[in-house]
């Protein structure tokens, strides 16, 4: 071979190298390559914190890297949101949260740091939390009617704990709808509300199944209605709001996760492939079941949908409860 046909040969292999054609060593890893760290906006104990664990454990055997849970709770979980809508979109900062980052914020702060749809990534939605109001049973009110009429006959004498936005939506909408004078006490997590409602440092609790169910079985606290639509299959004999004092009102709690804006393609497809696949493993929702978490899995182009109609709807019942935002 001439010299100026090995310069074209060696010209012709370098190109091929540097667009990556014809070598390994210029194709990119499969996501994940090094540990991933899930941000959750509850304190340790809590609902979400629990169902993050769960997805933790299942991601890192689905995808064979260290998948970590973080807790950053506080400011109605603004701060955890910010921190993810502010990280490198590499696939290795996620958030698993609630409506209560995506679906309440705006409607219960006047100042959210981020964008709830612009500022994210939608992974997938993996179930929803079921809650009920909970009081201790040496009370002498037993129920939603007679905590009611307990509220009316002593105004401003009871209070009630908040962890979490639908505990003060809940809370404040039962007050607008029956006329009654209970203080709200916030909390930056639904676990802390527990310890005080067993110490009657407040009187009442709407409890995730996570935080409320082993104190009901341990007989330390007494479920008074549950704010679903239809009755929980877990609670049979509890009624719902709607059945007591709040006609046709009924709220269900959401889980999902997200990366910041801007996630690479292959990233999404991995982790929202990998969370499907957990979550039809018999051992993985028996997990989610005891922790509280109905499993609901949908995949992002529909939670996308999802969390964009659940801003809507979520703000509308934080007007419809009289919240001014804070």
């Amino acid at each position: 071979m001439t010299k100026p046909r090995r310069r074209v040969a060696a010209g012709a292999l370098l190109l091929a190298a540097a667009l990556g054609f014809g070598s390994s060593a210029y194709a990119a890893d499969p996501y994940p390559t090094r540990a991933v760290t899930i941000l959750t906006p509850f304190a340790a104990g809590s609902v979400t914190d629990a169902a993050a664990r769960v997805l933790a454990a299942a991601l890192q055997e689905q995808l064979g890297q260290p998948f970590i849970v973080e807790n950053r709770p506080g400011a109605g979980g603004l701060l955890s949101a910010q921190a993810v809508a502010r990280a490198k979109n590499d696939g290795y900062t996620l958030l698993l949260t609630t409506n209560s980052t995506h679906s309440a914020a705006n409607g219960l702060f006047k100042n959210v740091p981020y964008d709830p749809i612009k500022d994210f990534t939608p992974v997938a939605r993996i179930g929803s939390f079921a809650s009920f109001f909970a009081v201790t049973p040496d009370k002498s009110y037993q129920s939603m009617q007679a905590i009611v009429a307990y509220a009316k006959a002593n105004p401003g004498k009871l209070s009630y704990g908040v962890g979490n936005s639908t505990s003060h939506i809940v809370g404040e909408a039962m007050k607008k709808r029956t006329g009654t004078d209970i203080v709200r006490v916030p909390y930056r997590s639904n676990p802390a509300v527990m310890t005080d409602l067993l110490a009657n440092q407040i009187q009442i609790m709407i409890a995730d199944f996570n935080t409320g169910i082993p104190q009901l079985r341990a007989g330390k606290v007494k479920a008074l209605a549950v704010l679903t639509r239809d009755r929980n299959p877990a609670l049979p004999d509890v009624p719902t709001l709607s059945e007591t004092v709040m006609p046709g009102y009924h709220i269900l709690a959401w889980a999902g996760m997200f990366g910041p804006a801007g996630l690479p393609p292959e990233a999404v497809k991995a982790l929202a492939d990998a969370t499907e696949k957990s979550l039809n493993k018999p051992e993985v929702r028996q997990r989610f079941t005891s922790s509280g978490t109905d499993i609901y899995w949908s995949g992002p182009q529909e939670f996308d949908a999802f969390v964009k109609s659940e801003l809507v709807s979520w703000t509308a019942m934080i007007k419809e409860a009289g919240i001014e935002p804070e």
